[in-house]
């Protein structure tokens, strides 16, 4: 029997490969490649699809697109002079499908030999670049041809009607409220899910619905080649035609979805706009979708179309008329509207999400009792907003509650201190609730949350850029799965996390000092802390302190450490590193105590039981490479007991130019260090750094100090995460531990570990090393945030006015800073912008040597 390889184009059904292979058995060394649109193999070859390999094909990035495209169109490897920013721009457009690369560019073929055919083209290439850019589906019909395979192959017509949907009008919309909307009708929740194997929509980090471009082309095109009428066709979206088809009134008995934004409409008119009338949407009998983006319309409702989406920005509305509110409505959202009270009328039993964002008159919420199937809702910024009904808490089904800026609506009324009337909570919540979002409703340290929580596991809290300095007292955490804290600058401290919490958010703290848990371990699955300035204390992951700060029976053998307690040094590798000057630091990591002293002859300390081991080593930077990512390892392995520890520490001291810095660390094994035992010690660094000289030396007690030890407090983290105590979760292999909280390797991880500890590796990503990264929930919020204008307070030590002039110019040049004042007098500059805190930091300390600290960062929500 001969090896054979096998190549089967274009297969997505099993039975395609039953008839092409046979039943007959092939050499074991054959091979066979497949190529599929399906990301799901299991339909095609179920039990053993275990054994084959997938490989997704990557789109090209930007400079492969731009030469395969110049390939075709120039016939070279770059574009033609005079065609490199449309090239860029077709580029870009065709999203590094090489199909749509390799057509539209010999459908636009220059030749260098006729310099007025050169002229011609560029107006052709402009032309075209308009066509794809008219939101009318226009698509090259090659393009076109192979794109609609995908689907046309949808098995079922709810799949085509729904990938039709996204592509018209919810491409950039949320996951979750499009299975809200489109369930009942389209059954979007597993729609989505067989979209998405057959590789025609993604979901993206924030969980948005995403589409190529030129797949939502080819939908828009589909939907085109319906009619030349866009009142015959199923769905408009395009804004001059949907202003034409309610302005001539004519109505449509096919329209299922339309959209209107006027603002774009009245940028492409000459004249002012006339007005729209509800009577044209009243003549759409089938109309369901209906997206109004400043539109203001004249007439009654009465007759309005049983729609199950009404999405109307910038309504001029401030009640709700009747007729507008009907029974079918699944979704409503009003936001950025000029509603003045939203009252909750009868016969809305199909309504699951209500959006009523930044609708800033808004004063009043009443009869949600009336929509008994309400999952979302969401109130964001409606800043007037003071009473929401206590129906709310009876929600049965409500699982999501954004009060996001609400900032009078969890006031306390003040009672005369003559009446002992008991306060009642303003809000109470129901047991479904799994998500409350409470950012930004100034919430003071003098109240507590004046809500009533009755909330089931998995609850996630937002507590995010509030003024208190200590958490509520009547929020249980153990109640919560996810806590966000992110920008709450007077917090000062959390205690007592219960391992019931997963995560914890707490970004931007600039005020938080100590973080401990009730069983005095790290337990969270994912935290995230970037700026906190002051946080010296992160229990069971860190402990930073200065030497000054640190009694000298704490230091124990190291206590001459202390003579260099002022000793500046440049410490880099971890969030709390950033924003800071540094003077000799301690740091306390499973149970190992280290420090770094730069500029220094490193002297070693020898002090009748074993207690311990000190490592040391002499390190420099190679070369002029800055890099604030040192590689930086201790490795220390006991044979005969079959223990091996490797050590990747929290934070580094970077050296200067041409100097060396120590690192001296101490690990407290003596209860596993026996007379004999075979130990070796090695220091592993990357090729940032150069070792020249490493150590190690046993550490001694005698009674004297055990007797000192045993009056000593426990202010350490010796107790909390010993070596050799129970680090399994940092266990790579069987009695090989990697005590490391960053991902130093990346995709290299395993190769690493199998190269420090042996072959025996089994490692998975959800080991112990991992536990501090971020999880999508701190990704995301930190994008939301960055959108927020920042006021940043930094204190500054001026020396002069001409210094003051050139920091302020200098910052006023970084990109997203709209203006910088200062106060010689108080040393204070103030920085408005969508600009990084750190940045401006790092800008006015390379003008000169001069303290700066971040004193305040707040956030201007709109």
């Amino acid at each position: 029997m001969k090896r054979v390889l096998i190549v089967l184009d274009d297969i997505d059904k099993n039975e395609q490969l039953s008839v092409l292979l046979g039943t007959k058995a092939l050499h074991t060394k054959s091979k066979i490649l497949i190529t599929t649109r399906l990301l799901d193999i299991t339909p095609l070859f179920g039990s053993i699809s275990w054994r084959c390999q997938v490989h997704k094909i990557k789109l090209l990035d930007d400079l492969e697109s731009l030469e395969l495209l110049s390939w075709y169109a120039f016939r070279s490897k770059t574009p033609m002079k005079g065609f490199k920013e449309l090239a860029k721009q077709l580029a870009q457009y065709c999203g590094g499908n090489p199909l749509a690369l390799k057509v539209l560019g010999s459908s636009l073929f220059v030749s260098d030999e006729d310099s007025w055919r050169r002229d011609t083209m560029k107006e052709i290439w402009r032309s075209r670049m308009n066509s794809l850019n008219s939101s009318k589906g226009d698509l090259d019909c090659n393009i076109q041809s192979v794109l609609r395979r995908s689907f046309d192959s949808l098995p079922l017509r709810s799949h085509k009607e729904l990938f039709l949907h996204i592509a018209c009008f919810f491409v950039g919309e949320d996951n979750f409220v499009i299975k809200l909307i489109l369930e009942d009708e389209l059954y979007a929740k597993s729609g989505i899910l067989t979209l998405i194997d057959r590789c025609l929509l993604t979901i993206s980090a924030d969980c948005k619905l995403m589409m190529h471009q030129l797949l939502q082309d080819m939908g828009r095109s589909i939907v085109c080649e319906e009619s030349k009428d866009p009142t015959k066709r199923s769905r408009v979206w395009n804004d001059t035609e949907s202003y034409h088809v309610l302005r001539k009134g004519y109505g449509s008995d096919t329209i299922e979805g339309l959209a209107l934004d006027m603002r774009k409409v009245e940028q492409g008119m000459r004249s002012k706009a006339l007005e729209l009338k509800t009577s044209s949407l009243a003549n759409m009998d089938k109309l369901k979708l209906l997206q109004l983006k400043n539109v203001k319309l004249t007439g009654c409702y009465e007759n309005f179309p049983e729609l199950i989406w009404l999405c109307w920005h910038g309504c001029p509305l401030q009640i709700m008329p009747p007729g507008l509110l009907m029974s079918s409505l699944v979704a409503i959202d009003m936001s950025d509207g000029h509603l003045e009270k939203f009252e909750a009328p009868t016969g809305l039993n199909s309504l699951k999400y209500l959006r009523l964002k930044g609708c800033d008159k808004l004063v009043s919420i009443c009869n949600l009792y009336r929509l008994p199937k309400l999952d979302t809702l969401i109130l964001w910024n409606c800043s007037s907003l003071t009473h929401l009904c206590k129906s709310t808490g009876d929600l049965e089904y409500l699982d999501y509650l954004d009060l996001t800026g609400c900032t009078k609506l969890l006031k306390y009324v003040k009672q005369p201190e003559t009446m002992m009337v008991p306060q009642k909570p303003l809000l109470s919540l129901p047991r479904s609730l799994m998500l409350l979002d409470l950012t930004n409703c100034d919430l003071d340290h003098n109240n507590d949350v004046d809500v009533a929580f009755h909330a089931r596991s998995l609850f996630v809290l937002c507590l995010a850029v509030n003024p208190f300095e200590y958490l509520p007292s009547n929020i249980n955490l153990k109640m919560l799965r996810i806590l966000n804290l992110y920008s709450c600058p007077n917090l000062k401290s959390i205690s007592c996390i219960p391992s019931t919490l997963l995560e914890l958010h707490i970004d931007w703290c600039i005020s938080l000092e100590r973080v401990t848990f009730q069983s005095g371990r790290f337990t969270l699955q994912g935290c995230a802390y970037e700026c906190c300035f002051k946080l010296s204390e992160f229990q069971g992951l860190f402990k930073l302190v200065s030497v000054a700060e640190t009694e000298e029976a704490e230091l124990g053998h190291m206590q001459w450490i202390k003579a260099y307690e002022d000793h500046k040094v440049e410490l880099v590798g971890d969030e709390i590193t950033k924003g800071k000057i540094w003077h000799t630091q301690v740091l306390y990591e499973y149970g190992i105590m280290s420090t770094y002293l730069q500029g220094i002859d490193y002297r070693s300390m020898m002090t009748s039981e074993i207690q311990g081991l000190n490592v040391s080593c002499l390190y420099r930077l190679s070369g002029s490479k800055d890099n604030d990512e040192l590689g930086l390892l201790a490795k220390i392995s006991n044979r005969s007991k079959g223990l091996t520890w490797v050590y990747n520490p929290l934070v580094y001291c970077k050296p200067k130019v041409d100097e060396d810095v120590v690192w001296l660390s101490y690990w407290p094994i003596g209860n596993i260090l026996d007379a004999g035992d075979a130990v070796t010690v090695g220091i592993y660094a990357d090729e940032a750094v150069t070792v020249s000289q490493c150590g190690a030396s046993l550490v001694y007690v005698d009674d004297s100090e055990e007797d000192e030890e045993e009056n000593f407090g426990t202010n350490t983290m010796k107790e909390e995460e010993e070596i050799g105590g129970d680090l399994s979760e940092f266990e790579v292999t069987t009695g090989g531990y990697y005590l490391c909280r960053r991902d130093l390797f990346g995709p290299e991880t395993s190769y690493w570990l199998k190269w420090l500890f042996g072959d025996n590796v089994h490692y998975t990503y959800s080991h112990g090393w991992r536990k501090s990264h971020q999880s999508k929930l701190s990704w995301m919020v930190r994008d939301f945030t960055n959108t927020f204008l920042r006021i940043i307070e930094l204190g500054v030590s001026f020396n002069n006015q001409s210094e003051i002039y050139t920091i302020e110019k200098a910052v006023s040049s970084l990109v997203g800073v709209e203006s910088v004042s200062s106060q010689k007098d108080t040393g204070r500059l103030i920085v408005v912008g969508c600009v990084d805190p750190i940045e401006v930091v790092n800008c006015v300390r390379e003008l000169g040597n001069m303290a700066v600290k971040v004193l305040s960062v707040k956030y201007k929500i709109e």
